[in-house]
C-alpha cells in the first residue's frame, strides 16, 4: 500500500472499534480528540438504525467521546439518502424506530400503510408479527422492499438478538422478494458518507472490527482499510476471507499517531 495517497479523511465503525458494550475502548477518546484537532473530515458509522445522530451524540458524550452530530452516519441516513435520490417525495411503510422514521421524515417522505412506494425494514426493539404480516402483504401488492442493513443478529446483555437481516429473511421467504440493503457492506453507505463530508475514497480510510461488513465495504468503496481486533473478527479468521484489510492493528489506540 506504499503507493497510496496520504490519508486525509477517516471513517470508523462505532461498536467494536470505539465502544464495547457501552464502554469506550482504550484509545478511542484520544483518537477522536486527535481527529477533531486535525481538522480532517471524519465520520463515525453504525449499521444500527434505531438511534438518530442526536441520540448517538448524547450517548457517546456520556462516555467521554465528543463526536459532533454532523460526524455521525447511520444506515438509516444512508437509506434515506438512497430513497431521496431514487424517488424524491415518496412514501413508505416503515418497521423501525426513531432513527429511521426521523431520517425519512427529514427527506419529506410520507409514512403510510396505504399503497406505499416502499416497505422499509430497520432495527426495532420489538418486531411485531402484525407489522411483518402487513409488510408481506404490501410487498406482494407491489411495494419495493428496502432494508437498512443485513446484520442477522445484534448484541444484548443476555446474548444475541434477531436483527434486521433475520427478519428480512422471513419476509423474503413469505414474498419471494429480496430486499435492497443500504447499509454495510454495501459501499453505497461509504460513498454517501464520503460525499456528506466532501471526502474522496482515494485519500480516505475505513476502520472496522468486522471483515464481512466494515473491511468489505471500505475495500469496495476504494478506501484503505484497517481491521482492529477489539470486536468480532479474530486474527485467525482473517485468512478465511478472499480479501484482506490494508492493515491489521490491535486497537484504535494504534492509529492515533496516523492522523
Amino acid at each position: 500500500m506504499a503507493d497510496r495517497k496520504p490519508i486525509e479523511s477517516w471513517l470508523t465503525d462505532m461498536d467494536g472499534v470505539l465502544i464495547h458494550e457501552g464502554v469506550p475502548i482504550p484509545g478511542a477518546d484520544a483518537f477522536i480528540k486527535r481527529l477533531r484537532e486535525s481538522g480532517k473530515p471524519f465520520l463515525v458509522l453504525t449499521n444500527n438504525s434505531i438511534y438518530t445522530p442526536r441520540d448517538l451524540h448524547a450517548r457517546l458524550n456520556r462516555m467521554g467521546l465528543e463526536v459532533p452530530i454532523e460526524n455521525i452516519w447511520t444506515s438509516a441516513l444512508a437509506t434515506a439518502k438512497f430513497l431521496d435520490d431514487q424517488r424524491p417525495g415518496g412514501s413508505a411503510y416503515v418497521i423501525g424506530e426513531a432513527g429511521l422514521t426521523t431520517a425519512l421524515h427529514d427527506i419529506g417522505y410520507i409514512l403510510t400503510d396505504h399503497d406505499p412506494d416502499y416497505v422499509v425494514l430497520g432495527e426495532t426493539r420489538t418486531y411485531s408479527f402484525e407489522a411483518m404480516t402487513k409488510a408481506v402483504r404490501l410487498i406482494n401488492a407491489g411495494a419495493r422492499f428496502i432494508c437498512t442493513n443485513p446484520d442477522e443478529t445484534g448484541p444484548s446483555a443476555e446474548g444475541p438478538l434477531p436483527a434486521t437481516g433475520a427478519v428480512a429473511a422471513l419476509i423474503t421467504k413469505a414474498t419471494g422478494k429480496q430486499p435492497y440493503f443500504a447499509g454495510k457492506p454495501n459501499p453505497l453507505m461509504m460513498r454517501t458518507g464520503l460525499n456528506a463530508i466532501g471526502a474522496h475514497s482515494e485519500t480516505s480510510a475505513m476502520i472496522g472490527d468486522r471483515m464481512d461488513t466494515d473491511v468489505l465495504a471500505g475495500m469496495e468503496a476504494g478506501m484503505q482499510t484497517f481491521l482492529v481486533l477489539t470486536g468480532l473478527t479474530r486474527p485467525e479468521q482473517v485468512e478465511n476471507f478472499p480479501y484482506r484489510p490494508s492493515k491489521i492493528v490491535d486497537s484504535i489506540a494504534d492509529l492515533v499517531e496516523r492522523i
